[in-house]
């Protein structure tokens, strides 16, 4: 299939030469993010700000997603130094808003969750300030596994849904009933934590699918959403269907926060981390 031309508004320049003193932290800590594994369009951006998303437990996913560009290799042990490692980071870099994700982990007893919450106390012990926002993954829908992040007090909790239910054969070993039970238990075992999830438009959906998982977000009590531009990382990946308009962008971000949405993120470039800190911030809704 041919490859989609990128239109004008899809042009962010990566800069690797303004990489290099976050380069050489991450290096030196030993740590991952998926601003680098994922090929984030962002990167030069939110490097340059002192801005990065932390991706625990190594690079590589037990996973298949044809969308997504982390490594999907044998899985290494997690290193035990990790969280005190992240902790270390975000003092050096003074955040105030972090957002700690991984790759899926299904080789882990419990998914990783345990790392997800030794991750957040060694954060509270180094820097107590700093609002915490995990991006898990579905934990093979285990209730314990998901008890064990909550009980960690992340600020918010985060779980993509990445696309329509139609199109769930480009995310090999997901299931987006399961996805959405794990929003809704979240949101039952804690009503005050808010929960926060994703969809990237693109790849094939119709606007009525769409809005349709949006409903479905809104009824699990879901407060926060990113809409996106998805891009290919290679031509080996998922082609690109569409790219979606940034009037377009706007117009969904209006209709969601119509159906119930505390804060929405919506645009070409909006990815689940971008803008992290923004979220909340609006609690009026707009």
């Amino acid at each position: 299939m041919n490859q989609l031309r990128k239109p004008a508004w899809l042009q962010k320049k990566i800069s690797p030469s303004a990489h290099s003193e976050m380069e050489g932290l991450l290096g030196e800590l030993r740590l991952n993010t998926v601003c680098q594994q994922a090929r984030c369009p962002n990167i030069t951006e939110c490097f340059k700000n002192r801005q990065a998303t932390f991706l625990i437990m190594g690079r590589i996913c037990t996973r298949l997603c044809s969308f997504c560009s982390v490594s999907k290799e044998a899985p290494l042990p997690v290193d035990p130094n990790e969280p005190a490692n992240v902790a270390e980071a975000i003092c050096r870099l003074k955040l105030s808003h972090v957002v700690i994700t991984s790759p899926t982990r299904d080789d882990l007893p419990d998914g990783g969750a345990s790392c997800y919450a030794a991750t957040v106390q060694e954060i509270r012990k180094a820097s107590p300030r700093t609002k915490v926002e995990l991006l898990i993954p579905d934990f093979m829908g285990s209730v314990a596994s998901l008890e064990t992040v909550i009980a960690g007090a992340p600020d918010i909790l985060g779980h993509n849904l990445e696309t329509v239910p139609r199109l769930y054969h480009i995310r090999l070993g997901a299931d987006y009933r399961r996805s959405l039970d794990l929003l809704a238990a979240a949101h039952r075992l804690n009503p005050a934590l808010k929960t926060k999830s994703g969809v990237m438009l693109g790849l094939g959906e119709e606007e009525a699918e769409l809005l349709s998982v949006l409903e479905d977000l809104v009824a699990t009590g879901c407060s926060y959403l990113s809409l996106g531009q998805y891009l290919a990382p290679s031509r080996q990946h998922h082609p690109v269907q569409r790219f979606v308009e940034p009037e377009l962008f706007e117009r969904y971000r209006e209709i969601a926060l119509q159906m119930g949405f505390e804060h929405v993120e919506s645009g070409p470039y909006v990815r689940s981390s971008y803008h992290a800190d923004q979220y909340g911030t609006d609690a009026a809704g707009d």
